[in-house]
């Protein structure tokens, strides 16, 4: 009995920025493979959350992962990254033709302003049901293609990282940059799939160039 409560505790906050970090690193390998934004060999199969998913093999590629990942990390811990959003631009006119955004909450903050039910302690989520929600998601991403507009020309990515004013940016890494949106007249959103952990709640969206 004793073991049972002892896997129903509470995943720790750097538990949950680990967790975070890493769909992210999936979510956007899944996003530039269906998108085709590398061609098909230069991504590999690997097993996770007890399902294929394809990753980049490209060097160059995953370096730019790492490093933007790796800063994600740090500032979910302090709570500082409020969304991610990675956007796919053509490559020779550089205009935006998808932004798949990702808001960032902390579940602590949504608690505190749900009145007094939100003192009412809170059973640990189970990580068997985070797994399923992200998998969720990723499947989704997966059957976006059936309906979003095809990108018939080359493409190119790019993250941008929308923190709070108490966010410690590294010098010359990171810089204030175009948010590459799709004007309004010519955008179509599709809300996604979200998950939570104990501490953080992601909620996912694409917004799509449309030209009629």
């Amino acid at each position: 009995m004793a073991t049972k409560q002892a896997n129903k505790q509470a995943i720790t906050l750097k538990g949950s920025t680990v967790l975070v970090t890493e769909f992210f690193k999936y979510a956007v390998n899944t996003i530039l493979f269906q998108r085709e934004v590398y061609p098909s060999d230069d991504f590999h199969m690997v097993k996770k959350y007890g399902q294929t998913v394809l990753v980049t093999q490209d060097p160059n590629v995953e370096n730019y992962l790492e490093k933007i990942l790796s800063q994600v990390q740090k500032w979910l811990l302090t709570g500082s990254v409020t969304q991610l959003v990675l956007a796919i631009i053509s490559k020779d006119t550089r205009i935006p033709l998808e932004r798949w955004v990702f808001d960032i909450k902390l579940v602590a903050e949504e608690e505190g302003s749900g009145g007094d039910d939100s003192k009412k302690p809170k059973q640990p989520k189970p990580d068997t049901e985070i797994q399923s929600e992200i998998r969720a998601i990723l499947k989704q991403i997966i059957s976006m293609v059936t309906y979003l507009p095809v990108i018939q020309e080359p493409t190119v990515f790019n993250i941008l990282a929308y923190t709070n004013d108490s966010a410690e940016v590294p010098a010359g890494e990171w810089n204030d940059s175009d948010p590459l949106a799709i004007e309004a007249s010519k955008s179509q959103q599709v809300k996604m799939r979200s998950f939570s952990t104990d501490h953080h709640r992601i909620e996912a969206m694409v917004s799509y160039r449309f030209d009629e």
